[in-house]
């Protein structure tokens, strides 16, 4: 008898992820259509993987891209919430990077963590960067990358951090509007922070392409921690009016 060799990551039909994710199936194809949903068209018929939507969900959780998923919470629970300056610090910051492509970008950066001793095994953190930009890349528009994680390692991540790179000539790193990237924020999550809404609060600051501006601009370390700093304050009476409602 032949023997049968599954498909590690088998496609996805339509209504397949619609039952994956217990909506229905014109959902599934409005949020394609849209460009929201990664899939592919083969011939006339959509098709999915399923490591991608997984990828997608996380950052949908995460904030990372517009919200189409809602994440439970028990009631009464309050989100945890950190202030960006508990996990980042003007010494996690490379004012200019030598690097000058995907791949140097990704081991500057982790060799960075790794040398502030955020993480245990930098290795590791390399591959766990790159494993996760091969299954989608994390460069959105405004030249703004948001790097992390597929899966969250609380015994290689000594506690939770950013790091911040910049590169004023930008770096091709597969963005969604085809354009440079200029800012590389790193995030080191360990299980339980995955609903810190740090990415959501990133994505907010630098939706303006003037925040992306203002930290180029930067001269140092230190003033871009400033930029970086003022910008999440200005999020603040946003967050305390949405709260009183």
């Amino acid at each position: 008898m032949a023997r049968v060799v599954e498909q590690p990551d088998p496609l996805m039909t339509v209504k397949q992820l619609a039952d994956y994710l217990n909506v229905n199936e014109r959902t599934v194809l409005k949020l394609v259509s849209e460009g929201t949903l990664p899939g592919v068209k083969i011939g006339n018929q959509w098709r999915f993987r399923k490591a991608m939507i997984d990828t997608w969900l996380d950052d949908q959780m995460l904030g990372v891209t517009p919200r189409y998923v809602t994440a439970a919470e028990p009631d009464g629970s309050p989100q945890t919430r950190l202030d960006l300056a508990s996990c980042f610090k003007p010494e996690h910051i490379i004012p200019e990077l030598g690097a000058q492509t995907k791949n140097t970008v990704v081991e500057e950066l982790a060799a960075k963590a790794h040398d502030l001793g955020l993480v245990r095994d930098k290795t590791w953190f390399v591959g766990a960067l790159v494993e996760r930009e091969n299954v989608m890349p994390s460069a959105i528009s405004n030249g703004v990358a948001f790097l992390h994680t597929l899966r969250r390692n609380p015994e290689q991540v000594a506690r939770p951090f950013m790091i911040l790179g910049r590169s004023r000539a930008g770096i091709d790193f597969d963005s969604l509007d085809a354009k440079p990237t200029h800012l590389f924020f790193v995030l080191g999550l360990k299980f339980e922070e995955l609903y810190l809404p740090w990415l959501q609060k990133l994505s907010q600051m630098f939706a303006d392409p003037s925040a992306v501006n203002a930290v180029l601009a930067a001269l140092d370390g230190g003033k871009i921690f400033q930029v970086i700093s003022e910008a999440e304050r200005k999020l603040e009476p946003d967050r305390a009016a949405k709260v009183s409602l």
